[in-house]
């Protein structure tokens, strides 16, 4: 299958696709305007018959610090990071985000996620992609 049109600006090729609900997109300022809708991830025939395990529902997030917390920008650079979305292919690296999200102790499965390479290396991508956009 080869590359597909962008269908936020219907002109160029995709290079992206929206990590909620897959729609290809070729750039940040097309990422951004597809963003202004809200969008969500499809639900496949396997997901809709599966229940959510409780431990997935969402729960609410803090931070010690307003610093701590990342702004719009640098979400959509970590988002629109196809060397991010490729690591995110690596099954042992979806299974410790896996393990991390449905844990009651999340504190403690990060601490022992980051023993693993393959999550250091996602961990350091993800810094310097939020670095680098912090810094535009």
């Amino acid at each position: 299958m080869g590359p597909r049109k962008c269908e936020v600006c219907n002109e160029a090729l995709s290079k992206y696709k929206c990590p909620s609900c897959l729609v290809p997109y070729c750039s940040l300022v097309c990422f951004k305007k597809h963003k202004e809708i809200p969008c969500a991830k499809p639900v496949s025939s396997e997901e809709k018959s599966t229940p959510v395990p409780e431990s997935l529902v969402e729960r609410p997030l803090t931070a010690e610090q307003p610093g701590d917390v990342l702004q719009k920008l640098q979400l959509e650079a970590i988002a629109s990071s196809s060397e991010i979305r490729d690591a995110l292919k690596d099954g042992n690296l979806q299974k410790l985000i896996y393990n991390i999200d449905g844990s009651p102790d999340a504190e403690n499965e990060l601490d022992k996620a980051m023993g693993a390479e393959v999550f250091r290396t996602f961990t350091e991508k993800i810094l310097s992609a939020a670095t680098e956009s912090s810094q535009l």
